[in-house]
């Protein structure tokens, strides 16, 4: 629990939640914001089946606490998010979709 608290602060503080859907931000950037969005689609899919209550982050304004929350609620309402491996793949793709990243070859 205090480890998700710490990779939240982290990732909000260190790499700033505005920082996400900026018109000026190159995809390769883009891609590697939705790269770690994809760790919180992990961890809340194990929180989820935990039964841990939902934890949403208060929304300020920017995209990443946005993207962040529709990504929680959607894994929190899906019971077809099955797998670790499912929660990875919607956040990283519903990321990128809200985004408006092209994919780049990996």
């Amino acid at each position: 629990m205090k480890r998700f608290g710490l990779l939240i602060f982290t990732l909000f503080v260190v790499h700033g939640p505005a920082a996400a859907a900026d018109e000026g931000m190159p995809d390769a950037q883009k891609v590697r914001y939705c790269e770690r969005i994809r760790d919180h689609a992990l961890q809340t899919y194990y929180n989820r089946e935990r039964g841990q209550p939902i934890k949403l982050f208060a929304e300020d304004g920017s995209d990443g606490a946005r993207i962040t929350n529709v990504i929680v609620k959607r894994i929190y309402a899906d019971p077809q998010i099955s797998s670790p491996k499912k929660a990875e793949e919607f956040g990283r793709a519903k990321c990128n979709e809200m985004m408006g990243t092209k994919q780049l070859p990996e």
